[in-house]
């Protein structure tokens, strides 16, 4: 059972200091409420597609922020501002145990919220008003996500509106869920409450007066300008001016030292689980006063909702930051990614150039495609007679050249692999370090697709018909070829594979010399007595810019397997400047409104 004394308050009777300026009501300027909902509806449009898909240490705490901003907007920002004359919503809150329900149905003399440690935990918040005012609160525009019920209810999203005679019209009490429950879901929800507070009571005890979770709401509160008043409830009487007298050096310190202070004695409640009226009339005195004095209510509600605008901007700010480390995060994703497939086509290029194509299979096929050391020795003396030797060797000898062409694809399919491999290693370790990259990854990505080997040789018989097919329109008006028809194509086209991978067309390099590619020099000496020095070239380049076009194809297929995750995650990236954007509107709407005085005026402060 709850015990109780005397009740005591601050020194001075608590008042609520008149702001002047502009007034709510008929006396609103006209002009109030057009631009500054318009900009907050703007800031959050921004907001909710503000996106932060992205696992970053900033992640969390954004998307929190986000859903925080836009319950304040909706919850109270914007139906405050469509109703500034509407009832002054006090939301009272506190740790578990402390005495809110109590307090409430002492304050409206009625038995309208459960009290009690049995109380279930789940428990629908309950809101109290006048009779007149129910119609308000009924049709949920503050609060909107809430539904209304008239019966307790265990049901998440449930407001139980209730009406108590005894409370005069222009105020209402929200008894919000415990700030320290163990039930998550009541702890977000009693926040969530506590935003779209014109005025927070904020209720605590002798014995947990200094817990953290309350003052890091409190704190939040003084951050956003909402006016506070504090109920220190379930004092012993010897220990009151002491423990009174240390909360209110605490309150000073986080420069909340001019909040209303009340101290309620430890007593007995009556039959009704109400507290003796001689303890709750500081209190009660203190908010019909409030309830009476309409002017005194739109100070305290311009001073709420002028810090929660100012709020905003740093809120906001932060969030517009956030929303760009997304964008970065994702920038430096896909560029671990693009470079390590660059780093594979300059692999595969350079494996065109070093000769390393030209060892093994490739040569040996080649040299026996070719014909003997001894045709090679007497080429240079015996051009004229070149014509007729090349067609001999090809006619002749078909076999071979398609060991040849299997031997090109071959290695040529080897290397792609390699490369493949290698940078897809390459891209995973490289998102593996990354917190971002790492969230996105599955196992199958450290390795190439698993049709790659398929789509590497398609790729090289693809190059392959596509060089024999530049051999026919480069030669197309040539007797040489018209004369050996398919054959002479065909073993051109293949000299000129093997002038693709000797460096610099065909200009051998130590590499390729030591390798025993002198045999590839032989080839470009058919090739120019075929067809001049030049079109050799430009067949050896063409064949060569065509083979890594293709290659830049496949790898970036390969490369579109990590690119893919970034594109579906990744958040537009002028979010951040929409953001900040909003917030410079809202401030300058905040300004233009004629609402809220200027700063240096005196602070409202029931």
């Amino acid at each position: 059972m709850t015990t109780h004394g005397d009740s005591a308050t601050r020194a001075g009777a608590p008042a609520v200091a008149a702001r002047t300026g502009a007034t709510t009501g008929d006396d609103q300027p006209a002009h109030a409420a057009d631009g500054l909902p318009a900009a907050l509806t703007a800031l959050r449009a921004a907001i909710e597609a503000a996106r932060f898909p992205l696992a970053l240490p900033s992640t969390e705490p954004a998307r929190h922020a986000a859903t925080s901003l836009t319950d304040q907007l909706d919850d109270y920002l914007l139906p405050r501002l469509a109703r500034l004359d509407a009832p002054l919503l006090v939301v009272v809150g506190g740790s578990t145990g402390a005495g809110k329900s109590t307090l409430v149905n002492s304050l409206v003399q009625a038995r309208v919220s459960a009290a009690g440690v049995l109380r279930p935990t789940t428990r629908s918040p309950v809101l109290v008003c006048s009779p007149a005012d129910a119609a308000w609160f009924r049709q949920g525009e503050l609060l909107p996500g809430l539904t209304r019920t008239t019966e307790p209810s265990e049901q998440p999203g449930t407001l139980h509106l209730v009406t108590a005679p005894a409370l005069p019209p222009g105020l209402a009490f929200l008894d919000a869920p415990d700030i320290d429950s163990v039930v998550d879901a009541n702890r977000a929800l009693a926040g969530q409450l506590l935003a779209a507070a014109d005025l927070w009571l904020f209720v605590t005890t002798a014995a947990r007066y200094a817990d953290a979770v309350p003052w890091e709401l409190l704190r939040s509160a003084r951050a956003r300008g909402t006016a506070v008043a504090m109920v220190l409830d379930r004092v012993p009487p010897e220990a009151a001016d002491e423990v009174a007298a240390h909360l209110s050096e605490m309150l000073a310190e986080q420069e909340l030292g001019a909040s209303p202070l009340f101290v309620l004695p430890e007593t007995w409640v009556d039959g009704q689980g109400l507290l003796p009226d001689r303890i709750t009339a500081p209190l009660s005195d203190w908010f019909a006063r409030l309830a009476a004095d309409a002017e005194a209510r739109a100070a305290v509600v311009r001073q709420t909702l002028d810090g929660a605008l100012a709020a905003l901007h740093p809120v906001v700010e932060e969030l517009a930051e956030a929303a760009d480390e997304q964008v970065t995060a994702a920038d430096a994703l896909d560029e671990r990614v693009q470079a390590a497939y660059r780093s594979a086509e300059r692999s595969v290029d350079q494996g065109l150039r070093d000769g390393r194509l030209l060892r093994g299979e490739v040569l040996a096929r080649w040299q026996e495609f070719i014909g003997t050391g001894d045709f090679f020795r007497g080429l240079e003396a015996r051009i004229g007679r070149l014509r007729d030797r090349v067609v001999a060797a090809v006619t002749g000898r078909p076999a071979p050249a398609a060991e040849l062409r299997t031997a090109i694809e071959s290695q040529l399919v080897t290397l792609l692999r390699g490369v493949a491999a290698e940078a897809a290693e390459n891209a995973y370790t490289g998102w593996k370090a990354h917190p971002a990259g790492a969230a996105l990854l599955e196992p199958d990505l450290a390795h190439p697709s698993a049709d790659l080997p398929q789509r590497a040789e398609q790729l090289v018989r693809d190059w392959q018909r596509g060089v024999l097919e530049l051999v026919r329109v480069e030669g197309g008006d040539r007797r040489f070829v018209a004369r050996t028809a398919a054959y002479a194509v065909n073993a051109t086209g293949l000299a000129v594979m093997i002038g693709v991978f000797a460096s610099t067309a065909f200009i051998p390099t130590g590499l390729e010399v030591a390798a025993g590619t002198g045999t590839a020099v032989a080839g470009q000496t058919v090739l120019q007595a075929i067809f001049g020095d030049q079109a050799v070239r430009n067949l050896a380049r063409k064949a060569r810019a065509d083979l890594l076009d293709r290659v830049g194809k496949l790898l970036a297929e390969e490369a579109a397997r990590f690119l893919s995750r970034t594109e579906a995650e990744r958040p537009a990236a002028n979010s951040g400047a929409a953001l900040r954007w909003a917030a410079v509107e809202v401030e300058r709407a905040r300004h233009r409104s004629g609402l809220f005085p200027p700063a240096t005026e005196q602070e409202i402060r029931p």
